[in-house]
């Protein structure tokens, strides 16, 4: 096995599930995972149990930036991965490395998880909105993540060019938290796992969140190699079983009949479970949460937008067509209207 890929911050954690049955019964398998809101599925099937059930024994390998999770996942470091779609995730899987197999969380507007954060500093200089942010300096985890996407989708709607945001990549979420609270940097976009922290300190000033400012955008993608795909179907197809139904139980639980953001019934049960995975109060868990589709599909659209606009970025060197790196055998389309 080779050496696990770890993320700039250094840290990979590997945590054994607490659902595990009996040694030698279940198949052991693992999942390169961030702690954010992002992979709640995952741990609402850790405390459902649904792994159990499937005769599966996850293993989670935590990430602090969403690039390394695909190369972790064709180095054979983990089977499975979650994370953002990335110019990395695209070139890998336009080579024929990996393969796109589900849709993870999306932004869509009331459902907020990308903040637009200024630092303090930079917020009393004059960066009031997300329209001030040109000529700026904005903090990234990397370059080419969908965090740079966000923010070229903002630029779009708001008429200015994307080139005049000076983008720093800080390798880590610890890292641009440590640099806005510092103001170090001007702004960021960033996860609201690490940005309700922030906020309740005082520490920065929220502009706005990518979910209201842009259309919906499939923003998380579930993905393995192009080998496990082809000499492990079954074990797919399970994992698979595990994610949908676990992420139909949190689409249920924040989502009301018109696609919007608001508590239902089973609400309080899953946003503990969220509470514990994250390490977060429940009530700063509940301010920021993502969108899941119920059924875990992909907008294979959506994806050729992205690749198309990492292109024009020069950040995807090649043709990669979304249609050809999604795993048909696998994974659900979104319906188009």
């Amino acid at each position: 096995m080779q050496r696990l890929t770890r993320s700039a911050a250094g840290l990979v954690l590997i945590l054994a599930s607490a659902f595990a049955p009996a040694a030698g019964v279940a198949e052991t398998i693992k999942l390169g995972v961030s702690k954010l809101a992002s992979c709640s599925p995952i741990a609402i099937a850790l405390a459902k149990g649904y792994f159990t059930e499937e005769g599966l024994t996850p293993q989670l390998v935590f990430f602090d930036a969403q690039q390394p999770i695909a190369v972790a996942a064709v180095s054979g470091d983990v089977e499975f991965g979650i994370a953002a779609e990335t110019a990395a995730l695209y070139t890998l899987a336009g080579d024929g490395k990996l393969r796109v197999i589900g849709g993870g969380a999306s932004e869509a507007p009331s459902f907020h998880y990308l903040s637009i954060l200024a630092s303090n500093h930079a917020f009393e200089t004059g960066l009031k909105s997300v329209r001030d942010l040109p000529d700026h300096t904005v903090a990234l985890t990397q370059m080419g993540t969908g965090l740079q996407y966000a923010m070229g989708q903002i630029a779009v709607k708001y008429g200015f060019d994307v080139k005049r945001i000076n983008f720093v990549a800080l390798q880590s979420n610890a890292n641009i938290a440590s640099a806005l609270a510092g103001g170090r940097v001007d702004a960021s976009i960033f996860s609201s796992t690490g940005a309700l922290p922030l906020l309740e300190r005082g520490d920065v000033k929220l502009l706005g969140w990518a979910g209201d400012e842009t259309p919906v955008t499939q923003a998380y993608l579930l993905f393995t190699s192009a080998d496990m795909a082809t000499k492990q179907p079954a074990t797919v197809e399970k994992y698979l079983h595990v994610y949908r139904k676990a992420a139909r139980l949190y689409h249920d639980a924040f989502t009301d009949h018109d696609g919007k953001r608001k508590d239902q019934a089973t609400a309080p049960e899953i946003l503990d479970i969220l509470a514990a995975y994250l390490g977060q109060p429940v009530a700063l868990v509940k301010m920021g949460l993502p969108y899941f589709d119920g059924e875990g599909r992909i907008d294979a659209k959506d994806l050729q937008r992205q690749i198309d606009w990492y292109r024009s970025q020069g950040l995807i060197k090649t043709v990669v067509s979304a249609d050809a790196i999604i795993d048909k055998r696998f994974a659900k389309p979104m319906p188009q209207y």
